[in-house]
């Protein structure tokens, strides 16, 4: 288990997220024309996991406008986006937000947040996600995680855009308690 924090209230998630240096756990996530997709999909790229709660939250909306408009920076990069919305509604948003570069999937009928560690287990968000980044380089190793750990802030994008540039060199962000 994780402790994150909800305006300073402490929240369990079910687990760490996937270790860097090790394989990233495969997963099923459902696209706007309910397709499942997996990690497969994205062979030969790296890909940016942005994990939130709900694309309908301002935090959210936010970190998924700043990484859209910086993707052309991040050289074969795939951005998924992932949420509990259900796909439709992550399409809708994107397109209403002119999100292009972005790739909306639901966990609404997988096990993701789960295996991924960032299942909410308790307080009034159970069931939703955690906000976190997990990168996976091209040969599907975990070159960079973070859990941001107070639900109600973004994440650390500096430390996001080393990584993907230089996975050797990132330096990941300290863990902070509030």
């Amino acid at each position: 288990m994780a402790t994150i924090y909800f305006h300073g209230q402490p929240v369990q998630t079910n687990a760490q997220l996937p270790a860097v240096g090790l394989p990233a756990p495969d997963f099923v996530l459902t696209n706007e024309k309910l397709r499942d997709i997996t990690l497969a999909d994205f062979a030969g790229s790296k890909k940016l996991l942005l994990i939130v709660p709900s694309l309908d939250a301002p935090v959210c909306a936010a970190s998924a406008r700043k990484l859209n408009a910086k993707c052309k920076l991040l050289p074969n990069t795939v951005i998924l986006v992932i949420s509990a919305d259900l796909p439709f509604a992550q399409c809708r948003f994107c397109q209403t937000e002119r999100l292009n570069q972005l790739i909306p999937l639901s966990t609404f009928r997988s096990n993701f947040a789960f295996e991924y560690g960032v299942k909410i287990l308790d307080h009034r968000l159970a069931g939703l996600t955690a906000r976190a980044i997990v990168i996976i380089d091209e040969m599907n190793q975990v070159i960079y995680s973070q859990l941001v750990a107070e639900l109600t802030e973004e994440p650390d994008y500096e430390s996001i855009f080393n990584a993907i540039k230089s996975p050797e060199s990132a330096v990941l962000p300290e863990y902070k308690t509030l």
